[in-house]
């Protein structure tokens, strides 16, 4: 391999961001086994160590480390270069990072965010990570922490509560029955409020904050989840008061270069609107029900 090929740098950068072969498998369309022979020719191809490897994961080397702030910088011009070509054709994509569970809440508003008629393809990724854009890795991002870096523009939407949820009518008898995502993967306040305050009662443990939801219908236990999911499901009800501590702001950002491209203006602009909208319920005021 003489000359290394931008692919071949592209699945090292998934590798890094999602911490090992099968995340990066599945945002890249391959199998590990096959983004593992990348990595290890990329490897071969540089003469340097990448990654330390481990049972759970993939960690950057120092010199890992160092490839991965270089690439960056490509991975931006690369991307605008490809923006600019879609835009020249009339098409473009525009990327979008938030979490499950304003994902969700985007899903349920499709029509109100992209429709058939509009000239761009709207790519949304779930996760529970701060939505990084200083080196354009996603076009717009809904954060809970203010950005403070001086390439982003930031849109306040409002306040986020939560609270306890469990299925109506259930009574006290979920109240040792608690519903948590996995340690490690509790990366936000309102995941790690579980294992912090309920002490041994998690009676259950989930990947993804998704299947919270799934599991407080069923009966089988009870989760905290944000006011504007739970109180919007007439099966639910709350299980105590809002925990205040956990309440936060959130922002819409995106990066200041991008303020005058206009599918990206379009897709922030609808988000904000669609998250305004719904500005009580994430406030935590409950909907009247008829």
């Amino acid at each position: 391999m003489k000359d290394i090929s931008w692919e071949s740098y592209r699945i090292f950068l998934d590798v890094a961001r999602q911490g090992g072969l099968t995340g990066a498998a599945q945002a890249i369309g391959l199998s590990p086994a096959t983004v593992g022979r990348r990595v290890l020719q990329l490897e071969e191809a540089i003469g340097r160590a990448l990654f330390l490897r481990s049972q759970t994961g993939y960690r950057l080397t120092g010199e890992g480390q160092a490839l991965y702030e270089r690439l960056l910088g490509m991975e931006a011009i690369a991307r605008g270069v490809e923006s600019w070509r879609q835009e020249g054709q009339g098409t473009s994509t525009v990327r979008v990072m938030a979490g499950t569970w304003v994902t969700w809440l985007v899903c349920e508003n499709m029509s109100a965010i992209c429709t058939g008629k509009d000239p761009f393809r709207l790519d949304l990724s779930v996760s529970e990570r701060r939505a990084t854009l200083t080196h354009r890795e996603v076009d717009v991002g809904l954060r809970a922490v203010e950005p403070t870096e001086p390439a982003l523009i930031s849109r306040p939407a409002g306040d986020v509560a939560y609270a306890p949820y469990r299925r109506k009518n259930a009574g006290d008898a979920l109240a040792d029955r608690w519903l948590a995502v996995s340690e490690e993967d509790a990366v936000s306040a309102y995941l790690r409020w579980p294992h912090e305050r309920t002490g041994n009662s998690v009676a259950v443990i989930v990947s993804r904050p998704r299947s919270l939801l799934d599991l407080v219908r069923s009966g089988a236990g009870q989760a905290v989840l944000p006011c504007f999911v739970g109180d919007l499901d007439p099966d639910l009800e709350r299980a105590g008061e809002e925990i205040r501590e956990l309440r936060h702001h959130q922002w819409i950002v995106a990066n200041s270069e991008d303020r005058h491209r206009r599918d990206i203006r379009t897709v922030s602009d609808r988000l904000f609107r669609l998250l305004k909208s719904h500005g009580d319920l994430f406030a935590g005021k409950r909907p009247s029900r008829t």
